[in-house]
């Protein structure tokens, strides 16, 4: 049954009380109350989730196991915040190079403007909703180049295609991939070595993955509510790699695609750096879905 929300709200003091109180020690509290005062009590307790005590069936009981203390729950907000600069990292090298594939392909091949016209598209895709989409994209602009369209020459906000993929969104971009026609998707994604019905998939994980990132929300124990597709390959599969719903698979996913455009060597030895701080305990591990071995995955070596 549903009951009335009763919890009110507490100062930063008290905040740091009720964790004494659960068993956490915090062997600093004025660094405690300063960390409090800027990430925000809520905000920690999802890294402080891991460190409390469960009973026979598996609940949460509210208390900390012993010896927690509030600099592991820190250190673990921090790993986090830079796991999710490193991902955000790669999405951008990946998106402008896909954004690179998708405007030099049709701009060769309709031409500057053939991305207005729907017979360019595959005819089950809602072009409309699209282009209204990318048109107010470039309403919204104020990059120096589009005011210089718009002061120059007639048509706006309609943009060629060179000048659009540069307003466009992440997430507009995975729609217009989505809405080709299978021979464009094809010749775009020979060039990254993959599928291109695996390439549409990856986009629309990436674009969610991506606005995980940019909120600055939980990522590194986040089961995926977009996950990708299972790849059939004996690299993908389990007990190599055990779930496509956890992090791991999406470092998987970028790997592969920063590769493809000879790129992510130095991305992938900082996210080895980045993860061996916490990848040597079982549960880190299982919160990424990252197998143990992780470092010798085949498509991550």
């Amino acid at each position: 049954m549903l009951k009335p929300y009763r919890k009110v709200a507490l100062s930063f003091a008290d905040q740091l009380r009720l964790l004494e109180a659960r068993g956490l020690t915090v062997p600093d509290r004025t660094l405690a109350l300063r960390q409090l005062s800027s990430i925000s009590y809520y905000r920690l307790s999802a890294y402080w989730y891991p460190f409390l005590k469960r009973n026979l069936q598996g609940k949460v009981t509210g208390s900390f196991e012993t010896g927690t203390n509030f600099s592991q729950v820190v250190q673990l907000y921090e790993f986090d915040r830079h796991l999710r600069l490193l991902v955000i990292d790669a999405i951008e090298r990946v998106e402008v190079h896909i954004r690179t594939l998708v405007t030099y392909h049709l701009g060769h091949q309709y031409g500057p403007f053939g991305h207005i016209q729907p017979v360019n598209f595959h005819p089950n895709f809602d072009h409309a909703k699209w282009l209204t989409k990318l048109e107010g994209e470039a309403l919204q602009s104020k990059d120096a180049f589009v005011e210089h369209f718009k002061s120059k020459y007639t048509g706006f906000p309609t943009l060629p295609i060179w000048m659009s993929t540069e307003v466009m969104s992440l997430g507009s971009l995975s729609f217009c991939y989505t809405g080709l026609k299978n021979q464009d998707k094809q010749h775009i994604s020979r060039q990254l070595g993959i599928h291109h019905k695996r390439l549409k998939d990856w986009l629309h994980t990436l674009t969610y993955v991506r606005n995980i990132c940019a909120h600055h929300s939980r990522l590194w124990n986040r089961e995926l509510a977009i996950k990708p597709e299972k790849v059939r390959d004996p690299a993908w599969n389990s007990p190599i790699t055990p779930r496509h719903d956890r992090l791991f698979y999406v470092l998987l996913i970028l790997r592969v695609l920063l590769r493809s455009n000879h790129n992510g060597n130095q991305w992938a030895e900082s996210c080895n750096d980045l993860l061996d701080t916490f990848a040597s305990e079982e549960r880190y591990r299982t919160a990424m879905g990252m197998p143990s071995d992780w470092k010798f995955h085949p498509l991550w070596i």
